[in-house]
This record gives structure tokens, sequence and C-alpha cells, in this order.
């Protein structure tokens, strides 16, 4: 049987993957940002474009101290190529 040969790994690049944050709404404004699989990331931004920047930083920083810990990393919670899903909001009808 003929293996096939593996594509190389470019250096410093990875591969993508994805873990399920939840943006909470805060009554003052803004979205407080915690992701289950990671307890310790927990961010804050004003927007939720700021948020979601936040939340990726924080993973990142997270992700990088476990490895630096010789921790197992915690198996992402999707495959970025699959479906999102997303709640959004819009304006109730008057009845």
């Amino acid at each position: 049987m003929k293996s096939v040969p593996k594509k190389p790994r470019v250096p410093g690049k990875r591969g993508l993957i994805a873990y399920l944050s939840l943006f909470r709404p805060e009554p003052e404004g803004g979205f407080t940002v915690t992701c289950p699989k990671l307890p310790p990331v927990v961010t804050y931004g004003e927007t939720l474009e700021e948020a979601q920047a936040n939340a990726h930083q924080a993973i990142e920083l997270c992700l990088e101290v476990i490895r630096e810990d010789g921790q197992p990393i915690p198996p992402p919670d999707r495959d970025p190529a699959s479906p999102i899903e997303q709640l959004v909001p819009v304006a109730a009808a008057d009845a």
C-alpha cells in the first residue's frame, strides 16, 4: 500500500480550533465573556466586537499558559468550519 505524503507544516502556523464562549450583556452596558472549558478566561468589552476580540486574546493567552505549564489542552468545542449559532435581536413589532 502506497502512503500519502503529509503536507509539510509551516513553522509557527497552526490549525484553528474553537472554544464556546458565553457573552453576557451587562446592565450598565457591554459584555462579560466566559469560556466554560477554560475557566480562567473572563473578559469584558464595551461592544460585542470588542468583547469578541478580548475573548480571542484571553483564550490564546490561557492556552499559552496551559502549554507552558505542561498541562493538557482541553479539547475544542467545535471545528471552526462548522455552522455558528448566534441570536440576532430585533425590535418587537407593536401588537
